[in-house]
């Protein structure tokens, strides 16, 4: 393949991961920061979740610079087990508009929507019932309108239930990549605290404890309640992977602690240059920076970076 045949036509990639020029393409996005280590690149083909859309009985992608919905019933960037089901899916009697929130979990396939019509008709209940087995759940707006099986998620030998529409890394391949960095910086200190800890994928590995709104952590805002200095000087390591908002919040009070190390994975390199100046306006020292391109295909990178005191 050449080129993705939805390129410019579908909105979901800025980049044809595809094309001979990708990475030197890709490459051009990322801020101008001292990177310690090469970039990391992500797979094409293993992404294991995606987000569709719908409107006006169309199932699919957004276009590009639009909101208009177009038909998609297979993505070469996503896994052969969800292209599978694209088509059945397709076909179900979408009515109103939303969002579809399509995973692969152990046991099979994840599907949760969310539509601006409250409940949805007893046509697309009853299609629902005949797709594929393979689609072990389907919920409208957190409701469960077909369950087979309880969706999980397994971090290395750790198996969690999988809450539907929580955080997930969009490929098992990069989740181990970030994990793999987290437990080698963790480098097997006792006392850790994973902030925005979703639903464990660093947690286990380090025998952390997990803070976050919504997830297998401790529930706490951390936006809105940010863990104090008090609390965060029991720990020698934080781990800290908040979405694209990043954590100002919390880096002020990190930059007020005793913390020795702190772990930042970021997604959203903005929110993490105006973080990072916080941190280092305390003396934390910025030891390790990694670029890593998890989101295939996108203009955002993933930036796991080490700060010491």
């Amino acid at each position: 393949m050449k080129t993705c045949p939805f390129f410019n036509i579908c909105g979901g990639c800025q980049y044809d991961f595809s094309a001979e020029n990708y990475k030197s393409e890709k490459l051009s996005v990322l801020p101008k920061m001292p990177f310690t280590d090469a970039p990391i690149w992500g797979s094409v083909g293993v992404r294991r979740r995606a987000d569709f859309a719908f409107m006006d009985g169309h199932f699919g992608f957004y276009k590009s610079h639009s909101k208009d919905v177009i038909d998609i019933n297979k993505c070469p960037n996503l896994l052969p087990e969800i292209n599978a089901i694209l088509p059945d899916v397709e076909k179900l009697p979408w009515a109103g508009s939303g969002s579809v929130l399509i995973t692969q979990c152990e046991k099979g396939i994840d599907i949760n929507i969310n539509s601006v019509v409250a409940f949805c008709s007893a046509d697309f209940r009853n299609a629902v019932a005949k797709l594929p087995a393979s689609i072990i759940r389907v919920t409208w707006n957190g409701k469960e309108i077909r369950k087979y099986a309880e969706p999980e998620i397994k971090f290395d030998n750790k198996i969690v239930r999988y809450q539907s529409g929580a955080f997930l890394q969009p490929s098992v391949e990069t989740e181990k990549t970030l994990r793999d960095l987290v437990v080698k910086y963790v480098g097997g200190a006792k006392k850790v605290a994973d902030l925005f800890c979703g639903i464990g994928n660093f947690t286990f590995a380090t025998n952390a404890t997990g803070f976050d709104v919504f997830g297998n952590g401790i529930e706490r805002d951390l936006f809105k309640k940010p863990l104090s200095v008090k609390n965060l000087n029991q720990y020698e390591v934080v781990i800290m992977d908040p979405p694209r908002a990043g954590a100002m919040a919390q880096s002020k009070e990190l930059a007020k602690s005793n913390v020795k190390r702190i772990i930042y994975v970021s997604c959203n390199p903005n929110t993490f240059l105006r973080d990072k100046k916080i941190l280092e306006s305390a003396a934390y020292k910025l030891t390790t920076a990694i670029p890593v391109d998890q989101f295939v295909g996108s203009s955002h990178w993933e930036i796991f970076s080490v700060f010491v005191k």
